[in-house]
C-alpha cells in the first residue's frame, strides 16, 4: 500500500493526496479513485472527439448517429445533445458522488519522504507576456487548444475547396464568394466549440471547478483567455459572410433575413453586436479606466445566449447547451443568497485607509483559509459588488468571517467615511439608542479552493504586496489553530515577505493575535518576517509607538441576519441535488414539449425551437431547482434554528474579545526595512541553502509586477537548481475579475 499511496498522488491533482493520507475506509478511497479515473476518460474521449471531428471519417459518423436519431422523440437536438452535452454532465454527476465521499473532515497530511518534486501545476514557463503568469500544466493546456484551432482551421479549408465543386457556379466572384461564406461557416463552428467551455470557469460554485480543486477566481482568465477568442472566431465568421454576400449583390436581404427553416441572419447580427460590445469593454485599457462600464456591459451575455439560440436553433445551439445550462444554475442559486441581509457584527478603521469588517455567518457554511467572498453594501450602491479576500481563518470561529478592505475609490472611500460618521453618533448618544442605525450587506460565497493546500507544504515562503497581506493572515491564523489543536498540519518554516508603501499600513499584521491563540507555537513553528516600507528612508515614529486603529461596533444587536449557507461551494448534498434535479428536469421539460407541442404541430422553424430551448432551460432551472433551493433553505432553517441561542451567546463573546484587541502591541519579530524593495533571489536563495533539499511552496498575493517578479525567480531557481536542492512551487492568490 505504501507504494501505491506515493504514486497515486503524482497522476492526478494535488487534491488526491489528502485522500490517500486520510484516514477513511478502503472502499472509500477505492471508489473515489474509480470515479477520478472514469471522469478523466469521459473528458478525455469527449475531446479528443471533438479534436478528430474536422476529419472526413469521424464527420461521417456523427452525421449517421444524428440521422439515426432523427426519428425519436427528441430528434436531431437530442443527438446533439448526446454527443457534446451529456459528456459534461455525466462528469458533473460524478464530481459530485466523489465530492460526498470525500465529506468535510480534516484532511490528513504528511512529509513527502522520497524528497522535493516537480508538479506541472507549480512551475511557471512564461512570466512576462499577454496571459500573465502560465504554469506548465497551464501551458499544456494553451498549446494543446492553439494546435486544435490550427488543425481545424486547416482541415475545413481543404473541405471548402472541395465542396466549392458542389455548387454550380462558374465566375470567378460567384466562387470566391461562395468559399468566402463556407470559410465563415466553418470559423462559427470552431467559434462554437470554444463556447462550450466559455461559460465554465464563471461558475463560481462549479462542480467541476471544485472536482479538480481549481477556485474560481483562479480560471477567471481562462474565461478571459477563451472569450478573446470566441468573439475572434465570431467576428471572422460574421465577416467573411458579410463580404461574401456584398459579392453576391445580397448584403441588406441576409443581414435583415429572419428564416423560418434554416439559420437566421437577423438575431445573429444582434447576438454578434451584443459580444462586441463585451468584448471591445473587456480589453485591459478600458477595463482599467471604466471597470462599471465593463462589468454593466458584460450582463449583455444574456442578449448575445438568447439571440444566438435564436440565430442557430436547438439543435446547434445543443453543442454548448451544457456550458451555458451549468452557468444559468449557478446565477440562479447566488440570486437566492445574495438577496439575504447580513449583519456586519464589527467594524475597525486603521489610520492606513484600510477597514476590516467581521461578518455574522451560520455555523454550517465551511471555507477554507484561502477563500474570499463577494460584497455589497447596499447604502453604497445596490449595484455594486465587490470581491474581498478573507482575511481570518474558519478555526477563529464557526460563527463570523472577517475581510480586510483598502480603501482606493470611491465605493470603498464612502464606506469608511460611513463607518467614521456611524462611530461619532454611536459615541454621542445614549447607550439605549446607539444602535438604531447600521450597515447592512449582502454576501455571495465563500469561494475558494476546495483543499487546505497550504498545509500541504512543510515550508512556506508568503509574499504580499499591501493589502495582500489579508489572504496570509487566514492562513497564518488557521496553521496556529492546526498546531495548538494538533490538527495535521504540516508547515514547520514560514517566511512572510510584505511590501507596503508606509509604515502605517505595519497595525494590520496585529489583526492576527498569535499569543491567545498558539501560546507556545514557537516550539513547532519557526516564523520570519519581513517587511519592506519602500516610501519611507527611517521609521517614523518613535519606538514602540504603533498608530492606534479605530474600533467602532456597528450592529451588535444580533438579529440572526447571516449569510445565507445556499450557496455552491456550501453543502456537497444539496448543492449536488440541486444540479441533478436540475438537469433530469430539463430532459423532461423538453421531453414534454416534443411529445405534446413540436412534434404533434410539426414545429419545424430552427429559430423558435432555439426559443423554446431556452425558456425550457430557465423553467428546469426556476421550476425543478427552485423546489430544490426551498426544500433546502427549510432543511438550513431548521438545523439553524437549534443553534440560535449557541449562536447568540458566542457572537457577542466574540465581538466583545475583538473589542479587546490590543493593536498597537507587536506578537511577533518583525523585521522592518525601509526604503527597500524586495530582493527575491537573495531571499529565495538564501532560504533554499538553509531548508535544504525540501519543497518550499511560494504563495504571492499583490499586483501582477510582484506576481511576474516571484515566478521569474520560482523559475530560476528551478532551472538552476543542482543536486539536492529545493524546488519552489509557484502559487497565486489573486482575484482580478
Amino acid at each position: 500500500m505504501g507504494e501505491v499511496s506515493d504514486q497515486v498522488p503524482l497522476l492526478f491533482s494535488k487534491e488526491d493526496e489528502f485522500d490517500y493520507l486520510n484516514k477513511t475506509p478502503l472502499w472509500v478511497s477505492s471508489t473515489k479513485l474509480i470515479l477520478k479515473v472514469v471522469m478523466w476518460m469521459i473528458f478525455i474521449a469527449w475531446a479528443t472527439f471533438i479534436f478528430l471531428l474536422p476529419t472526413k471519417f469521424i464527420n461521417q459518423l456523427q452525421e449517421k448517429f444524428i440521422k439515426a436519431t432523427q426519428g425519436t422523440i427528441f430528434g436531431t437536438a437530442g443527438s446533439t445533445f448526446l454527443i457534446f452535452s451529456f459528456p459534461i454532465f455525466m462528469i458533473a454527476f460524478l464530481a459530485i458522488i466523489r465530492l460526498v465521499l470525500s465529506g468535510e473532515d480534516e484532511p490528513q497530511v504528511k512529509k513527502n519522504a522520497k524528497g522535493p518534486k516537480f508538479s506541472l501545476w507549480t512551475f511557471p514557463v512564461l512570466v512576462d507576456g499577454p496571459f500573465g503568469v502560465v504554469t506548465a500544466a497551464e501551458m499544456i493546456g494553451v498549446i494543446l487548444f492553439s494546435v486544435y484551432i490550427v488543425w481545424a482551421v486547416i482541415m475545413y479549408s481543404i473541405q471548402n475547396v472541395d465542396l466549392l465543386s458542389l455548387f454550380h457556379v462558374h465566375s470567378m466572384q460567384g466562387k470566391s464568394a461562395v468559399l468566402l461564406e463556407l470559410t465563415g461557416l466553418r470559423f462559427g463552428f470552431i467559434g462554437l466549440i470554444c463556447l462550450a467551455f466559455l461559460f465554465l470557469p464563471v461558475a463560481r460554485g462549479s462542480v467541476l471547478l471544485r472536482a479538480i480543486d481549481i477556485p474560481f477566481e483562479h480560471v477567471t482568465r481562462y474565461h478571459v483567455w477563451l472569450g478573446h477568442l470566441t468573439m475572434a472566431l465570431f467576428t471572422l465568421h460574421g465577416l467573411f459572410f458579410v463580404i461574401g454576400w456584398a459579392m453576391r449583390g445580397r448584403l441588406v436581404e441576409e443581414l435583415i433575413d429572419w428564416k423560418n427553416v434554416g439559420v437566421a441572419n437577423l438575431p445573429g447580427v444582434i447576438s454578434l453586436a451584443a459580444g462586441l460590445l463585451m468584448w471591445v469593454t473587456s480589453l485591459p485599457g478600458l477595463r482599467r479606466k471604466n471597470f462599471e462600464l465593463f462589468f454593466y456591459t458584460h450582463q449583455l451575455y444574456v442578449v448575445f445566449v438568447v439571440f444566438f439560440a435564436l440565430h442557430v436553433g436547438d439543435f446547434i445551439f445543443m453543442i454548448a447547451g451544457a456550458g451555458i445550462f451549468l452557468f444559468m444554475l449557478d446565477r440562479f442559486l447566488r440570486f437566492f443568497q445574495s438577496r439575504k441581509t447580513v449583519d456586519i457584527l464589527s467594524a475597525t478603521c486603521f489610520p492606513c485607509g484600510t477597514v476590516e469588517l467581521v461578518i455574522s455567518k451560520p455555523a454550517n457554511l465551511h471555507y477554507n483559509a484561502l477563500g474570499w467572498i463577494f460584497l455589497q453594501i447596499r447604502e453604497l450602491s445596490w449595484l455594486q459588488w465587490h470581491p474581498f479576500s478573507v482575511s481570518s481563518s474558519p478555526l477563529d470561529g464557526k460563527h463570523h468571517v472577517a475581510i480586510l478592505i483598502k480603501v482606493l475609490g470611491d465605493w470603498t472611500e464612502k464606506l469608511k467615511r460611513n463607518i467614521l460618521d456611524l462611530s461619532v453618533e454611536q459615541s454621542e448618544k445614549e447607550p439605549l439608542l446607539q444602535h438604531k442605525r447600521k450597515i447592512t450587506a449582502s454576501v455571495e460565497g465563500p469561494y475558494g479552493h476546495e483543499s487546505p493546500y497550504h498545509l500541504t507544504y512543510e515550508n512556506l515562503i508568503l509574499v504580499a504586496g499591501g493589502i495582500g497581506i489579508s489572504p496570509f493572515l487566514a492562513i497564518l491564523s488557521d496553521i496556529f489553530h492546526h498546531i495548538n489543536d494538533s490538527k495535521p498540519c504540516l508547515p514547520r518554516n514560514i517566511l512572510i515577505v510584505w511590501a507596503i508603501k508606509n509604515s502605517d499600513e505595519l497595525p494590520l499584521l496585529d489583526t492576527v493575535d498569535i499569543e491567545a491563540i498558539c501560546p507556545l507555537f514557537s516550539d513547532k513553528l519557526n516564523l520570519e518576517i519581513q517587511t519592506f516600507v519602500t516610501r519611507e528612508s527611517q521609521p517614523s515614529l518613535e519606538e514602540g509607538k504603533i498608530p492606534k486603529a479605530m474600533h467602532t461596533s456597528i450592529s451588535p444587536g444580533f438579529k440572526g441576519c447571516r449569510m445565507s449557507s445556499l450557496v455552491g461551494t456550501g453543502n456537497v448534498v444539496w448543492s449536488g441535488l440541486y444540479v441533478i434535479v436540475s438537469t433530469i428536469g430539463l430532459v423532461i421539460t423538453v421531453a414534454f414539449l416534443d411529445i405534446y407541442y413540436i412534434n404533434p404541430f410539426n414545429v419545424n422553424y430552427w429559430w423558435y425551437k432555439g426559443l423554446l430551448l431556452i425558456g425550457c432551460m430557465a423553467a428546469s432551472v426556476l421550476i425543478f431547482g427552485g423546489l430544490v433551493i426551498a426544500l433546502w433553505h427549510l432543511w438550513d432553517k431548521r438545523t439553524s434554528s437549534k443553534e440560535e441561542a449557541e449562536d447568540a451567546t458566542k457572537k457577542v463573546d466574540m465581538l466583545q474579545q475583538n473589542e479587546q484587541k490590543n493593536f498597537g502591541e507587536a506578537r511577533f519579530v518583525n523585521n522592518i526595512r525601509y526604503g527597500q524593495r524586495p530582493d527575491f533571489q537573495e531571499i529565495f536563495g538564501s532560504h533554499a541553502k538553509s531548508w535544504g533539499s525540501v519543497d518550499i511552496g511560494v504563495i504571492v498575493c499583490g499586483p501582477p509586477t510582484l506576481q511576474s517578479s516571484v515566478a521569474k525567480e520560482c523559475r530560476r531557481q528551478n532551472f538552476q537548481r543542482r543536486g539536492h536542492q529545493a524546488i519552489f512551487h509557484f502559487n497565486s492568490h489573486s482575484f482580478d475579475l
